[in-house]
């Protein structure tokens, strides 16, 4: 277990790109420009549910968690996941910049946990970076690329698709995002995994510690 660990951690490190994407999406979120409003009429009519709170924080473990678990079932599949989640938030980041939008906020008035939880997220995630929505794409990233981990338990099968979706309802929920955010995010999504999942062959030597990408 421990030989395991030790030829899966320089593939690990990979996942230090992240704070770097979080770095740039911090900076476009506390820097907005004139942002435009794409609110539609469905919208309007999609309820706030505070308890989609848990499900919207729970994010944060749902694509750590299950890039690890890539990492050790598949490393391929593991770095074309990172690579399809990396090229799809720096695609956003452009959009951010050049095409800024917002989403309407409720006004939390409530003291009880779950209102807590949904102010904390509301003030430190300004609203903005809405179109298309991180939240939804890297999670559909990992949906997506689930497919192709084999002999996975029942318990992530139900897990990743049955958590990811709940995840990308609750950018909604919560008024994080519109519809046409993650309209957008998982078009994104199927452009992106198309091209790494279909075109590129990934080689991975785990005693080598090296990773060949070649067009199939």
């Amino acid at each position: 277990m421990l030989n395991k660990v030790k030829n899966k951690f320089p593939f690990l490190l990979l996942m230090l790109v992240h704070p770097l994407l979080g770095f740039i999406y911090k900076l476009l979120n506390e820097n907005p420009r004139k942002a435009a409003n794409i609110t539609t009429a469905f919208d309007q009519h999609i309820p706030f549910v505070p308890v989609f709170i848990l499900p919207y924080m729970i994010w944060y473990g749902y694509i750590f968690g299950y890039l690890i678990y890539f990492c050790f079932k598949d490393t391929k599949v593991y770095i074309k996941s990172l690579i399809t989640i990396t090229i799809g938030e720096c695609i956003c980041f452009i959009v951010f910049f050049f095409f800024q939008t917002t989403v309407i906020r409720p006004e939390i008035t409530e003291g009880t946990p779950l209102y807590d939880l949904v102010s904390f997220i509301y003030k430190s995630d300004m609203p903005y970076n809405c179109f298309p929505s991180i939240h939804v794409l890297t999670t559909y990233a990992i949906m997506l690329a689930s497919l192709h981990i084999k002999n996975k338990h029942i318990i992530h099968s139900i897990l990743i698709q049955g958590m990811g979706s709940l995840i990308i309802l609750s950018t909604m929920f919560v008024k994080q995002h519109v519809v046409w955010d993650m309209v957008g995010s998982m078009i994104l999504v199927c452009y992106i995994y198309g091209i790494t999942f279909e075109i590129f062959k990934i080689r991975v030597s785990e005693k080598a510690k090296t990773i060949e990408i070649k067009n199939d």
